[in-house]
């Protein structure tokens, strides 16, 4: 023991969870706008089993809804001498006068190629954010499938945390797609890609939906894709996906592959999402999206354990942002959230997903358990602010044998400059961890040095003298800790029984 640490002995559990519940940072707009006619179909697809002989049907009734996009952007490049320019040498060889001249940068134009679907007769365009990002002004072309109508876009709004983009020509009359409900897509649904992959032109292929509300790539903030083994390319970007109806069930974002080129592991956006994008973009001027004020976290094995859980479904709270939505609702640390307006919670990142895609101001139920029963509660979701980010929590298990629980870590009280070292408000009181062994279960678990331990099984710890004792007292050989990391918090598992 150094200094003022003391030497905390445990088992500091698991879960690196602590994962924000909502991220938005500035999504682009311009102005309100009013709302297209999109025609959606939400009946499901009959899955008859049929001898399908030929697709040439549903693609002439797609094709003309299948746009090419080209975009320009102004790029700046410092000149390859610039770093010479100050060199005496070089200035006694060029003279003087080729410093200010040289070191204006140069320009080049860039350009990209995408693919996008008309949705409105009256010309509104899906595609994806970075198929037009950083776009000069009128850098944005659209090409019709006919191979001679070309029309400049304006970008009405983008989002890049779910990689959706709203453009809008000034036509009418345009062949518009029909949307399906892309919730009811089944594993094993045929799905079409088009688009214009590597710039050869229009192409269509063909495979099936492989899976659906994929996530946990780090692609965009707000993940739900569709997987499907229908080939995408570079230049699909954009491009529908549709069913065997030509229905628009998802808009192609990217691909899983090795070369950079199609190995069958390809993700769309869901065509709900990307219209709920749409409509809050048109209808508010700007993406918003609906907060609750929560940390949330993974149900682990683990932490299922510990809340005595049925299973690993729903989303752990780890912490209630004070003056929030979830606070008037009486949420508390170490509630599971199971289900959210009706609909079941699979995990952390699906409540996640449906909070943010829920307006602002709209009155939501919620379905908790909380100590090992289930309570309903309602809650009027607020909107995300810009910049926020958000975390995780847990509970703990009958004892057997009495053991140290935190083994290998050491702690030290809070003072004025390890608040201003680790960024620790002065709301947050507990221990400061300074060191944790790396062969320790603690380490396992996920804590490290900066993590702020605020209880040990649900017992609040004020300083390092509280976590010394607290420790001493666990019963078993698993402790749930609370701990803030970087503005949230979240529950950690430590399982001393993993010990040799």
């Amino acid at each position: 023991m150094k200094n003022n640490a003391k030497q905390v002995t445990g088992l500091l559990a698991a879960v690196l969870g602590g994962l924000a519940v909502m991220v938005l940072l500035p999504s682009s707009a311009v102005g309100k706008e009013a709302s297209p006619k999109i025609n959606v179909q939400d009946t499901p697809l009959s899955r008859e089993v049929k001898a399908t002989t030929s697709f040439a049907p549903v693609v002439k009734k797609v094709a003309p809804s299948v746009v090419n996009i080209y975009s320009t952007r102004t790029v700046r490049m410092q000149p390859f001498w610039q770093p010479f320019l100050d060199d005496p040498l070089w200035r006694r060889f060029f003279g003087d006068e080729a410093g200010p001249r040289g070191r204006q940068p140069q320009t080049r134009k860039a350009q990209g190629l995408g693919s996008g679907v008309i949705v409105s007769e009256d010309g509104y365009i899906l595609t994806n954010n970075h198929v037009v990002e950083g776009a000069d002004k009128d850098g944005v072309k659209v090409a019709l499938s006919d191979g001679k109508t070309e029309y400049t876009a304006r970008v009405v709004g983008t989002d890049p945390h779910t990689e959706v983009a709203v453009l809008k020509v000034d036509a009418k009359g345009l062949p518009a797609i029909t949307l399906a409900d892309s919730d009811k897509l089944e594993v094993g649904d045929v799905a079409l890609a088009i688009g214009n992959p590597f710039g050869v032109g229009q192409t269509v292929t063909m495979g099936i939906i492989s899976g659906v509300g994929r996530g946990g790539f780090g692609v965009v903030d707000y993940e739900d894709f569709i997987q499907t083994d229908a080939a995408i390319n570079p230049g699909n970007s954009g491009g529908p996906l549709v069913d065997a109806e030509g229905r628009l069930v998802g808009i192609n974002t990217f691909i899983v592959s090795g070369s950079g080129a199609s190995a069958g592991v390809g993700f769309a956006i869901p065509s709900n999402l990307a219209r709920g994008v749409m409509d809050r973009i048109l209808q508010d001027g700007k993406m918003t999206r609906g907060y609750l004020g929560v940390n949330i976290q993974p149900v682990t094995p683990e932490l299922a354990k510990e809340f005595k859980l049925p299973d690993q479904s729903g989303a752990l709270i780890g912490g209630v942002s004070e003056d929030t939505p979830a606070a008037d609702a009486g949420l508390k640390e170490g509630d599971v959230i199971v289900e959210f307006n009706g609909k079941k919670v699979s995990d952390f990142r699906h409540l996640r997903l449906m909070v943010a895609q829920t307006a602002p101001k709209t009155k939501v139920t919620l379905k908790i358990i909380r100590d090992g029963r289930e309570k309903p509660l309602t809650a009027t979701l607020g909107e995300l602010p810009e910049n926020l980010t958000a975390t995780g929590g847990a509970p703990s298990e009958k004892a057997e044998p009495r053991v140290d629980a935190l083994d290998g870590v050491e702690v030290t009280d809070l003072d004025s400059r390890s608040r201003r070292q680790f960024d620790v408000p002065a709301s947050v009181r507990g221990a400061l961890v300074t060191k944790v062994d790396a062969e320790s279960e603690a380490y396992d678990a996920g804590l490290r040095p900066g993590d702020v331990i605020l209880e040990i099984d649900r017992k609040p710890v004020r300083d390092a003298e509280a976590a010394v004792e607290l420790s001493g007292k666990v019963e078993g050989k698993r402790v749930l800790l609370r701990v803030w990391n970087n503005g949230g918090t979240r529950f950690v598992v430590v399982d001393n029984s993993k010990r040799k």
